[in-house]
């Protein structure tokens, strides 16, 4: 159990921001397939109808952090057509081979614009937003790192910080270890997903991570399967 007790900070293979090729376009595929049948997805668009609810507008702007190949602007997409809301995206992501498939992924929408951009630089995003999500993102992440990021967050985000990450578990790890070990056919997700769970929080590490930042008026909540939904009111 001890190494359950705190995150790891091992990194993983997705960090290095050069890969590229079969590894990565394979590892956006099973990542995509992963979040569809885990219910993942539905995290996120539960706190975007939250805070559409609280916060009635035209026109929302959201920025998806770390958006990799597109799947989760997708999916708000495509439930804000539902929902007849309006809303432009902004897909940002430091891996320049990643935005590009983001953009043959998502070049069908209108409502897209991409940044490639390391979200630890200031000047990340230079215009502000209406909402910012993170999903499965944040735990890529130090502690430290993490305040600064969301320390920047609130300056960026005029409504809310919206989190959509994992619960670090000793179930949720030994349960993507055997799910990626039978059914994976990428070295990355094997590595990385039960990597992912060890890098991922508690829910009063979070609670503490948001307060250090200077976000103090937060929701905190736990979701199928293993996944923290965070409303971090900017």
């Amino acid at each position: 159990m001890g190494k359950f007790s705190s995150r790891s900070i091992q990194k993983e293979i997705m960090d290095d921001l050069e890969v590229d090729g079969a590894v990565l376009t394979q590892t956006l595929k099973e990542l995509k397939t992963i979040n569809r049948l885990l219910g993942g997805n539905q995290v996120t668009t539960a706190a975007l109808q939250t805070l559409f609810s609280q916060n009635p507008k035209a026109s929302y702007t959201i920025a998806d952090i770390g958006c990799g190949g597109g799947d989760m602007i997708r999916v708000m997409a495509n439930w804000a057509r539902s929902q007849n809301i309006q809303c432009h995206f902004i897909g940002v992501d430091a891996n320049p081979h990643t935005i590009d498939r983001a953009k043959a992924n998502l070049a069908d929408l209108q409502n897209v614009s991409f940044l490639t951009k390391n979200v630890l630089e200031a000047d990340f995003l230079s215009q502000p937003v209406d909402i910012i999500t993170c999903t499965l993102f944040t735990h890529h992440f130090t502690d430290s790192e993490l305040i600064q990021l969301f320390s920047s967050f609130n300056t960026k985000a005029n409504l809310a910080l919206v989190i959509n990450d994992l619960h670090r578990h000793p179930l949720a790890f030994y349960s993507i270890k055997l799910l990626t070990f039978f059914f994976s056919k990428s070295k990355m997700v094997k590595n990385d997903g039960p990597l992912s769970v060890l890098r991922s929080f508690r829910k009063k590490e979070i609670q503490e991570l948001l307060i250090a930042s200077g976000l103090n008026n937060f929701e905190v909540s736990w979701q199928w399967a293993f996944r923290w939904k965070v409303i971090a009111y900017t």
